[in-house]
């Protein structure tokens, strides 16, 4: 017999579908996901501290977060696969969900909500200091205390780089923006906005070369990409504004996808090019990528996939 409903990630969009569907007595299977598109329960599980997820006047730590969602969901019914979705058949139906292990499942709803991974600099340094200075996004992290009235760089030329970089003066004492490229990506409205901030200083022609810091992040080592020199930039914070890759791999072109390739959904809706195929969080949102935002799509896309199966014949 097919699931009544399988969902594919562990983030907040997908524990949250989960946590709702379980309630609704859909004995959801969840793959939450191994090696692929991040580690399981998504981006959080690599944030130390969330300060703006509501109900936690503290914070708390992205990991303990993630974890409470989860543990929700299982109290709730919700059963787990901790691996990798690697194949679907969405020209079948019930639709074909293909593990890493080689197992072939079958479902009658499909809540996609695999996310999205933020495309991160290959340095080695980079990779030591993730989340002790560095991260993929100013909006959950730029307030945190350790940034305050603080010198901060952002990386990237694009509309999300110069947005970040001007959310952040309303934290960091001076904010650089760090770009390759001698103009920017980004629309003409938002390029007037930071060219005319003045908290904002524009590096030109400028890529990373090093991360320095021992247990924190302390400045930056840029390279002119003209004159290849080398300067440093004594800074607090790096946060990488240089795109996001959704984890839309495994589908293999089967769903209608937007330029960015992040699935399209129906107007104030979850619903797919699939009819019974759902999306919702990052891998559908190119827009705001936050865990609230992400949860609440969650909710919508198990509301919605349970009002598909009683439409007919109460599947």
């Amino acid at each position: 017999m097919p699931e009544r409903l399988i969902i594919i990630g562990s983030g907040p969009a997908g524990l949250t579908s989960a946590i709702y569907a379980s309630r609704s007595k859909l004995e959801p299977l969840l793959f939450e996901g191994f090696q692929e598109g991040g580690i399981p329960g998504g981006q959080l599980m690599i944030t130390n501290v969330v300060e703006n997820f509501p109900g936690f006047p503290d914070g708390i730590h992205g990991s303990e977060l993630m974890a409470n969602i989860r543990q929700q969901a299982i109290n709730h019914g919700t059963r787990t696969i901790m691996e990798d979705v690697t194949e679907v058949n969405l020209k079948t139906y019930p639709f074909e969900i293909k593990s890493m292990s080689g197992t072939v499942y079958t479902c009658n709803t499909l809540i996609i909500a695999s996310g999205a991974t933020a495309r991160r600099l290959p340095l080695e340094s980079e990779k030591k200091l993730w989340g002790k200075g560095i991260s993929a996004c100013a909006v959950c992290d730029g307030a945190l205390p350790v940034f305050r009235n603080k010198e901060l760089a952002v990386i990237g030329g694009g509309d999300t780089a110069v947005e970040e970089a001007i959310h952040l003066t309303q934290f960091g004492s001076k904010v650089y923006l760090i770009h390759r490229r001698d103009e920017l990506r980004a629309s003409k409205i938002m390029q007037k906005r930071v060219l005319t901030h003045p908290k904002v200083q524009i590096l030109w022609n400028k890529t990373v070369d090093e991360f320095v810091g021992e247990n924190q992040l302390r400045s930056l080592k840029l390279r002119d990409t003209i004159t290849d020199e080398i300067m440093d930039l004594e800074i607090a914070g790096a946060f990488e504004a240089i795109g996001h890759n959704p984890n839309t791999k495994f589908l293999n072109g089967q769903l209608s996808l937007t330029d960015q390739g992040y699935i399209k959904t129906k107007p104030d809706s979850t619903q797919t090019s699939i009819d019974g195929v759902f999306a919702a969080g990052d891998v559908q949102d190119s827009k705001y990528r936050q865990a609230i935002s992400a949860a609440g799509s969650g909710c919508m896309a198990a509301i919605e996939a349970e009002r598909w199966m009683q439409e007919r014949s109460g599947m």
